[in-house]
Order: structure tokens, then sequence, then C-alpha cells
């Protein structure tokens, strides 16, 4: 039975690309791909011929009819962005609801995307996330801003070079200047980085640098008790020791008055 397969693709290097991704290309009636130009690339340098459709944000609506047919009638089709996953703040979700709903094969293949590495690499507990993804550019911005700050887990957003010091700035208002961030960017590429800090000093460092590439943002959850964690331990010590103290000097105290008593004994 033929089905529809999301197929992962380089966030920058092309050492990422899977054996298993390359081969269900080269095997697939028809690629679809975020832009064409973008994934010719990809596709000549592993040396796949597979006929390739543009499917994207503006085309997307009118589109995933006519393919899910074509999945139906027997074509096995692969669906690839600009990189990344597909589906993850990319296209490839309503094809995938279509084909599901209509009872057709969806698989998807592990592989490269944004946020993991850069959420590992943070420093920030991450043990549980919150993935935001885009925000709203313009409506809607600050009310989602105020209610990712209420968030008790780390969350992570992706954001432009145009747009990174406006948002870390809306950051550090809504969660105020202190709260603790990472931001990394060109992930996987030459020029990877990764700054960690006050959301006030990412700010700071991106005004006076210029931002380049694709970032990613991860900022503490409101109820991160990272930096809280090193002053209770120090003072459950501290709670402990004098504890100790008083259960030696009660220890102490008994035994002088045993002592005591044995002696009154012994003049007896």
């Amino acid at each position: 039975m033929a089905k529809l397969s999301l197929v992962p693709t380089p966030v920058g290097n092309m050492e990422d690309m899977t054996m298993r991704a390359i081969r269900l290309l080269k095997e697939a009636d028809l690629i679809l791909a975020e832009d064409t130009r973008t994934s010719s690339h990809l596709l000549h340098h592993f040396d796949i011929h597979t006929p390739m459709m543009s499917y994207h944000k503006f085309n997307e609506h009118k589109t995933i009819d006519a393919f899910a047919q074509r999945i139906l009638a027997g074509e096995n089709i692969a669906l690839i962005t600009d990189a990344g996953t597909p589906g993850i703040s990319d296209p490839g979700f309503l094809l995938l609801r279509k084909c599901v709903q209509m009872g057709i094969e969806v698989e998807c293949l592990p592989g490269p995307t944004a946020l993991i590495p850069a959420v590992v690499v943070s420093a920030l507990p991450n043990d549980r996330f919150f993935f935001e993804g885009f925000l709203p550019q313009k409506k809607g911005r600050q009310t989602r801003l105020k209610e990712l700050a209420e968030l008790p887990v780390t969350f992570i957003l992706y954001e432009s070079p145009f747009r990174i010091v406006k948002t870390l700035q809306q950051l550090a208002e809504v969660c105020g200047s202190d709260r603790q961030a990472s931001v990394t960017r060109e992930i996987s590429k030459k020029f990877e980085e990764t700054q960690r800090g006050s959301l006030r000093e990412l700010e700071s460092y991106f005004t006076e640098n210029q931002p380049r590439g694709e970032f990613v943002i991860c900022v503490a959850g409101k109820d991160d008790k990272s930096d809280k964690e090193d002053k209770f331990g120090q003072d459950a010590s501290e709670e402990d020791f004098g504890k100790e103290e008083k259960r030696e000097k009660k220890v102490k105290k008994n035994k002088y008055a045993r002592e005591d008593k044995y002696a009154r004994e012994d003049e007896d």
C-alpha cells in the first residue's frame, strides 16, 4: 500500500542526512518540497533523481486533496522542507491530517530538528519543556508572551535575525530581565554559537553583535529553582547541622546526668 513519508533534512550540515532518508527519497514516486530550488541542491548532492513538486504554506490548502488522491492511487509520496522535520514550524501538518482522515498510511522518519540540540546545550532544565515555535508577529503577540512567561518549564522559540533583539526585549519585559535563557544560532553549521545568561545580558549582546542566521531561544520556566536549590541546600545543611548540634548536647546532658547519678549512688 502506498503511503506518505515525512522525511527530515539537515538543518545545516549535509552529514546529518540519514541513509534511510536518502533511500526513501530515491524510492518515492514523488517528492513534495517546500522550495524546489533549495531542495534541488540536496537532491543533487545525494544523487536523487525523483520528480519533485512544490508544497508550501501558500498552496497547501489547494493541493492536499489532489496529493492524497495520488497516494490512494498507488503513488508513494515523500514530503521534505527546506530544513528540519516537516510539520514542525513548517508545512506538513495539513497533508498529514488529510491522509490520516482518509486512512492513508503515514510515517515520519527520525532526524534533524533545531529545537532538541538547542534545548540540550542551553544548560536549562530540559526534563520537561514547552515548544512554542514562532511567535505571532503582531496580533496576540504580547498576550502570548505573557502566557509563556507564566510557564513553570523551559520554553523554546524560533526567531529570525531581524526580530531577535526585539523579541529578547519583550521577553525581558514580561519575564523579568534576570530570567535565565540561551540563544543558539546556526545549528550544525560552521559558525554555530550559543550564548547563555539573563535576558538582559542576551539582549545587550545581540544589540552589540549583529545577529546572523536562524535562532532558537530557550527561556527558563517561571518556577525554575536551579538558582534557589543551592541556597536551599545550604539552608538545609545549616538546619541539619543545628539539629545535630542539639542532639549532641542532649546526649551529653543525659550522659552527665547518668554519671552524676552513679556518683551519688557510690557515695551512699
